[in-house]
């Protein structure tokens, strides 16, 4: 499933981008403003696709001043079709959330990234676990392990409580391994895509933050913070 994209997963027309646009949207829209909030086709496809839907009675137009505007005609009986589309990659996040409550040990932090250019058939995890047993401190005696807050600059965006966070114990760095692996496969049914995870330790996050990984920016632009 593409993340950036959810609707490709139920068709691969422009119903389904136009229909989640509307779906999301609190006015009327013109057809361009669809199209800029459309996850993906042209000016021209996606008037189209809309005078197909409104001759459905999908979507309805009126003339507002000069233009002409289009809202969803929630009375359809298949307006609620339009809601699912809008809402598919809120309950794939929702569906993660409930998974990674239940672990234990549990992620200090769980991120959804945005989709990989060229690789939208996976799904990409970042998660955030306490030290491994052998782990060498990178932190003086005493100083808190910063969670993924320090991937905000200048404090502008503190994600985690900054709290100590004690080494895994060999028996939890097994069924920390176990969880990971049994996600994978509900994550493959959920969306037909495999489950790509970028594990890091807290002492890592910290570490990676001081040389301003290019992957801590990529959550900082865009990463869905789920625990």
């Amino acid at each position: 499933m593409d993340l950036d994209d959810p609707t490709r997963a139920v068709t691969p027309s422009l119903d389904g981008p136009v229909l989640a646009a509307l779906a999301q949207a609190t006015r009327p829209l013109t057809v361009g403003e669809i199209a800029g909030r459309a996850a993906r086709g042209s000016e021209i496809g996606i008037r189209r696709c809309v005078a197909r839907l409104v001759a459905q009675g999908m979507v309805d137009s009126v003339l507002m001043g000069r233009n002409v505007v289009h809202t969803l005609n929630r009375e359809h009986v298949a307006a609620p079709v339009a809601d699912l589309l809008a809402g598919l990659r809120a309950e794939l996040a929702r569906r993660l959330r409930d998974a990674l409550a239940s672990w234990r040990p549990a992620p200090l932090q769980a991120v959804l990234l945005p989709s990989t250019p060229g690789a939208h058939d996976e799904v990409v995890l970042l998660l955030v676990h306490p030290p491994l047993p052998d782990e060498t401190p990178r932190r003086a005696a005493g100083t808190p392990v910063r969670g993924v807050g320090d991937l905000a600059p200048a404090e502008e965006r503190d994600l985690t409580p900054q709290i100590e966070r004690a080494a895994m114990t060999v028996e939890q760095e097994r069924a920390w391994r176990e969880q990971v692996v049994a996600l994978a496969p509900r994550v493959r049914r959920w969306t037909g895509s495999g489950l790509r995870v970028v594990e890091m330790s807290s002492e890592e996050v910290a570490e990676r933050r001081r040389r301003r990984s290019r992957l801590l920016d990529a959550v900082e632009r865009g990463g869905e913070v789920l625990v």
